[in-house]
């Protein structure tokens, strides 16, 4: 039976890339996000080139109540082989003193809450299956915080800790758990953190080739094709320029 993989924000980014990627590897998909129209045009251009079935989801992950309804939307019929857990952002990168509590609720809300939310739903039918493979999103900021990061790298650090704890808990049903952690991606990440301004947004890459979504989907097509037996727990992936989330080297 052609496998299943749910993923969450799909609508560009790494979660695009990642449809993208494991649409060529043979998975059915079904995708999530807010944006219908930009969702509707991935998801045909997939089913076009890869001859997959793809269902698309409309709603906000931060939405508990949105989560539950159209979650229950995916047939029962077949398991969910993989959950990749990529909805998330940075909003604001400024000093604790003179940061926005509406950044800071727009982070915490989508990158723990939403993943929990989503998480939960996924996981019973999983449990119930004694199947599946989550893949979580998380960053080098969940394990090196930075200046003017303090509540996106406490988000991340709470991916981190989740991911472990996770694989605790879904051990004993068969259910992989791992986390991918990237460094400087150049998708919309800093679009969205600088509200819009595109200009300061391509200055966060200037002198450095930055990794793509589609780098980071190629990890994750390769953790999500291990053996039965293989669990790959935590990936940590850098430009070749990005030592840290403290050392780059701008040429």
């Amino acid at each position: 039976m052609t496998k299943l993989a749910l993923i969450t924000g799909a609508s560009s980014g790494i979660g695009e890339a990642t449809a993208r990627k494991l649409a060529s590897m043979g998975y059915d998909l079904i995708l999530t996000a807010r944006r219908a129209n930009r969702l509707e045009q991935i998801a045909e251009q997939i089913r076009s080139e890869h001859n997959v079935e793809v269902q698309n989801l409309i709603f906000d992950v931060r939405d508990e109540s949105a989560c539950e309804e159209h979650l229950a939307q995916i047939s029962t019929e077949r398991p969910i082989d993989v959950l990749v857990n990529n909805a998330g952002l940075a909003a604001g990168l400024e000093h604790i003193d003179v940061g926005s509590t509406e950044d800071w609720n727009a982070m915490i809300d989508t990158n723990i809450k939403g993943l929990l939310y989503v998480t939960r739903i996924i996981s019973r039918r999983m449990v119930a299956a004694q199947h599946g493979h989550i893949v979580n999103l998380g960053s080098i900021a969940g394990t090196q915080p930075y200046e003017n990061g303090a509540v996106y790298c406490a988000s991340k650090h709470a991916v981190h800790a989740i991911s472990q704890s996770m694989r605790s808990d879904l051990v004993a049903h068969g259910i992989k758990v791992s986390e991918v952690r990237p460094g400087m991606v150049e998708t919309e990440f800093s679009v969205v953190r600088f509200h819009g301004d595109e200009k300061r947004a391509k200055g966060v890459y200037k002198g450095v080739t930055p990794l793509t979504g589609s780098d980071i989907a190629e990890v994750i097509g390769w953790i999500v094709s291990q053996p039965a037996h293989v669990n790959i727990d935590d990936v940590l992936i850098t430009p070749q320029q990005q030592a840290n989330a403290y050392l780059t080297v701008r040429k």
